[in-house]
């Protein structure tokens, strides 16, 4: 009997498995939102990590160790932090910056785990009288964030956190 148990659970362990595995091997997540200000007046708030502060949704742990270098913004400009296990460990670092329309960046998780490299872009198009500011991030797909993938909608986790931050940037902006 324990012979069947064991053969069943490895059965669905492999099917789990070889499911996953046919899962993309990237992934993209991506949210916009217009706000009522010039995107010369939201860039800056975008292109310098200091100005962060203000409304990035990833301040989730007050004692966050937090640490600037590189250039003071723009290309160059880096950011690593280290804080609980909501936040995290990990480093952005600014790669291009085309003022005022788009701010270029390199993602590197750390923990809760390895993340790998990921290209995120702030982009800022007029709207009118407004401008759209789209947040994107992709990366690469292992098999173990394929596998959570089965559980767990990193679209959904990911973009409710870009929805946040983007609102938060929409309220600082249009003061």
């Amino acid at each position: 009997m324990f012979k069947i148990i064991a053969l069943i659970i490895v059965v669905i362990v492999a099917i789990v498995l070889l499911y996953a595995a046919s899962k993309p091997d990237t992934f993209h997540v991506e949210r916009s939102i217009t706000i009522n200000a010039t995107a010369e007046k939201i860039f800056p708030l975008i292109n310098d990590f200091h100005a962060w502060n203000e409304w990035t949704p990833y301040n989730k742990d007050p004692a966050m160790l937090k640490t600037f270098s590189g250039a003071e913004q723009g290309v160059g400009a880096h950011y690593a932090w280290q804080g609980n296990k909501e936040v995290g460990k990990g480093d952005i670092r600014i790669t291009a910056s085309t003022p005022p329309h788009k701010v270029e960046l390199n993602l590197h998780m750390i923990e809760p785990f390895e993340g790998g490299n990921n290209p995120v872009v702030f982009s800022l198009d007029a709207a009118g009288d407004a401008t759209k500011v789209t947040w994107a991030m992709d990366g690469a797909s292992h098999l173990m964030f394929k596998v959570m993938g089965l559980f767990i909608d990193m679209d959904n986790m990911v973009g409710k956190d870009f929805e946040v931050g983007l609102a938060k940037l929409k309220t600082v902006a249009e003061k």
